[in-house]
């Protein structure tokens, strides 16, 4: 395993090594998004439509590539976004990615969907944590999550916006993927011709979604799609004031997860919250949107200086990263660049993603003729 990870060099190697690892629906999943997928491709794809314009002759010996945000040091500007489910991608889920992202310094988020609890995060990692909080019918449900990331003293709290209903999700409807897996004739092949990835799951604890158990039973004991799950199970009528409510509940560094408009980055910053992540939810829900990165220097023209703006999504590489901060941002997250490695190599994957991107991240600093992060501007960046 260490050796073939070790030949992983980016994130494409890394997605490669997730796709021999996994069963087809469970790594369609991962790398799916929502009708052609032309917003997923075009988060990537903007990066490189963007130019770099390097200084020289700076002195660029010592870097400090590190940034505060959501009142949280970092030791690097990238952290991992919260994401659901990620005991299907490998037994370790959760605890794996806290791990590394505590070596590297980093902030790691936890979804309302995920397979690990709050307490048992809260009290194995001492580095910042968010929690990414989905706003359910269930009222008793959403507040009990709060009152739960509370009590195991989680950093941020992260409302997502952009899940008022289910993303047409094809490559999840065409391999049948649900959570937890439903066994079919098909399924069962997939599992058979990927042993070591169903080992590890039929004998390890049972799967289950532990921030919703005593409410929800759909994702833990009966079978449903992601999409499913957002169309049935959130609630379709939250509105800014729900989201000033859970911001007043919550009481602490509060950002709202999946804002795309300069519009809706001033109603953020009017019910108090002192962060946004601009997202297109990884291109799984509107397809055709704008990429997060050319949304950042609008964003950030509004209300740079009243939150903190992140930029999550499409990131492969450190250089799209120093873009982002160029283009006005305060830090990135991403998703899938930690989710290959996880199911790649567990917490070993994770910490090669998170060191491919730090090494890269430096080289690049050192190659723009920038010290530290806030040297980064407009001045560094031409668009074609």
């Amino acid at each position: 395993m260490f050796r073939r990870l070790q030949s992983c060099h980016n994130v494409e190697d890394l997605r490669l090594l997730a796709k021999q690892r996994l069963p087809g629906p469970i790594f369609h999943y991962i790398d799916g998004a929502a009708d052609d997928e032309v917003s997923y491709r075009r988060n990537t794809v903007a990066y490189e439509e963007c130019d770099l314009v390097p200084n020289v002759l700076v002195g660029v010996e010592n870097i400090d590539m590190s940034v505060t945000v959501m009142g949280c040091k970092l030791a690097m500007p990238i952290f991992c976004s919260p994401t659901a489910l990620q005991r299907l991608f490998h037994h370790d889920g959760e605890r794996a990615v806290a791990r590394a992202a505590e070596k590297f310094g980093t902030m790691f988020g936890v979804s309302s969907l995920g397979t690990v609890s709050v307490e048992e995060i809260g009290a194995m990692i001492k580095t910042p944590k968010m929690f990414q909080l989905y706003f359910h019918k269930d009222r008793g449900l959403t507040n009990a999550m709060i009152e739960r990331v509370k009590e195991a003293k989680f950093d941020a709290l992260a409302l997502t916006v952009d899940t008022i209903t289910g993303g047409n999700r094809e490559r999840d409807l065409r391999t049948g993927f649900t959570s937890p897996p439903r066994l079919t004739l098909s399924s069962l092949v997939s599992f058979a011709l990927h042993p070591l990835w169903a080992f590890n799951y039929f004998t390890h604890e049972k799967y289950g979604l532990p921030q919703l158990e005593g409410y929800v039973k759909e994702g833990s004991n009966i079978a449903i799609s992601v999409g499913d799950y957002f169309s049935t199970m959130l609630d379709q009528s939250m509105n800014w004031d729900d989201a000033e409510a859970v911001r007043k509940n919550w009481g602490g560094e509060f950002c709202l997860k999946g804002v795309m408009s300069a519009a809706d980055a001033r109603r953020a910053v009017d019910i108090g919250a002192t962060a946004i992540m601009v997202s297109n939810h990884g291109g799984r829900q509107l397809d055709g949107s704008r990429s997060p990165f050319n949304q950042i220097s609008e964003i950030a023209d509004a209300v740079g200086d009243k939150l903190d703006v992140i930029c999550d999504g499409g990131i492969r590489r450190g250089t799209h990263v120093l873009k982002a901060l160029a283009a006005g941002a305060k830090a990135c997250s991403g998703g899938r660049m930690y989710l290959y490695a996880l199911a790649a190599a567990g917490q070993p994957g994770v910490e090669k993603a998170l060191g491919n991107m730090r090494t890269e991240i430096e080289r690049d600093m050192k190659l723009m003729g920038v010290t530290k992060v806030s040297d980064l501007s407009r001045e560094h960046l031409r668009y074609r």
